[in-house]
């Protein structure tokens, strides 16, 4: 075969290869790729089915029915130090997540959202902790401090009393990303909080998710996670 024969057969089995090739992705599609790949998981129901047990693990007195959580502490039952008491979300730990609930308390109630949790037997100490209380009944320029509804204890007051009487439903969401925590009460933003801050920055950065039993009734219902 002459020279220019070879180039001109070479030529043709490039372009053979190159049109068999599927095209690069445009810069849309590869950004849509990306998105889809970033997209947190799917949430999960932690009340699915019915059975309290399915997810959630404590030797307090808490219970199932309607969809709704209820504590009802037994008699001799209080403080917030039966830390078994608690109920905690079984076997999982997390890291970065997003987390919504509803919960309810009598007059004068408490209890608290944990997450990072790094030893169960310890979770005040060794986790954080979002305050659920009855805060509906303070006046709106009252001052506040982190034992107010979505403070973040240990020291870091919400900025703002967004909490409904006792008696009413609350909707809290808490979402924990990277160094940033933010929640959420009834719809408005209250608390953000770098985890960087020195009153929590050498907090575990994951853990056990879980509610307190301080010893008094609460209410919740509407409990779900998804993963970041």
């Amino acid at each position: 075969m002459k020279p220019a024969t070879r180039c001109v057969g070479a030529m043709a089995l490039c372009g053979l290869v190159l049109s068999l090739l599927p095209p690069p992705a445009s810069a849309g599609e590869a950004g849509e790729k990306g998105d889809a790949e970033a997209k947190p998981k799917e949430w999960v129901d932690l009340l699915k089915g019915g059975d309290l047990t399915q997810f959630w693990t404590t030797t307090g007195n808490w219970s199932l029915a309607d969809g709704v959580v209820q504590l009802q502490p037994r008699p001799g039952e209080g403080g917030w130090t039966r830390y078994d008491a608690y109920l905690w979300l079984k076997d999982k730990q997390y890291q970065d997540f997003e987390f919504e609930f509803e919960f309810k308390v009598n007059k004068g109630g408490n209890s608290g959202f944990y997450f990072h949790v790094g030893n169960l037997k310890s979770p005040v100490a060794t986790g954080i902790e979002v305050q659920l209380y009855d805060s509906g009944s303070k006046k709106p320029d009252a001052k506040l401090s982190d034992h107010d509804a979505c403070g973040i204890i240990p020291g870091i007051p919400p900025a703002k009393n967004t909490c409904k009487p006792a008696g009413e439903w609350n909707l809290v969401g808490v979402l924990c990303q990277g160094e940033k925590l933010t929640v959420k009460l009834n719809g408005e933003v209250v608390n953000e909080v770098d985890l960087t801050n020195p009153r929590i920055k050498n907090r575990p950065k994951s853990g056990y998710i879980g509610f307190q039993d301080h010893g008094v009734p609460l209410w919740l219902r509407g409990m779900k996670v998804r993963e970041l």
